[in-house]
């Protein structure tokens, strides 16, 4: 036995200082690894799953069925607003059907889909200078504004209800005849 040295402080080596703690450290690590052998055990102990009933016991579950959303239809009556979702529903399939679709093919999609026909405007489907135009507007005048539509490459569709210019039309610009 050292005299003049506690328990917890031993010698390295014959002629060095002791060091003191060590024990201590010892201690604490040997504490915090049986915590984690507890917590391990522990997390063993826990019940095993459920199984999941058989076919044959499993009472059927019924399934919800969907009520399909109606599709959107026309209201010559109403104002641009409120047919602005059967203008997008009827130019949406068009593009489903035709993504390169052009001005006449809007316009002919819209006039069989119950739009007026002499309500209608839409822009040149080339430039001046006959380049394929980036992207074409057509529009359908209602008493109380107008729908406009634009596709294109570019934009993809885009849409929507605006009031009229003081013009009396939708668009800005040269637009051109619809005489087909």
């Amino acid at each position: 036995m050292v005299v003049g040295r506690t328990a917890d402080e031993s010698v390295d080596a014959p002629g060095r200082a002791p060091r003191a703690g060590r024990s201590r450290r010892l201690r604490r690590l040997g504490g915090i690894t049986l915590l984690a052998s507890a917590a391990l055990v522990l997390a063993g102990c826990t019940s095993a799953p459920t199984p999941e009933p058989t076919a044959s016991t499993q009472a059927p579950v019924p399934t919800p069925s969907a009520t399909p959303t109606p599709d959107p239809v026309l209201d010559p009556a109403a104002g641009a607003l409120a047919n602005l979702a059967y203008f997008d529903f009827v130019n949406n399939r068009l593009i489903a059907q035709n993504a390169a679709a052009g001005g006449r093919d809007f316009i002919d999609s819209l006039v069989a889909a119950g739009f007026d026909k002499a309500r209608m405007e839409v822009t040149p489907d080339r430039t001046a200078v006959d380049l394929e135009a980036d992207s074409i507007q057509f529009s359908v005048r209602f008493d109380d504004g107008c729908l406009i539509g634009q596709h294109g490459a570019v934009t993809g569709y885009v849409s929507t209800a605006r009031g009229l210019l003081s013009t009396g039309r939708c668009l800005i610009g040269d637009t051109r005849p619809i005489d087909w």
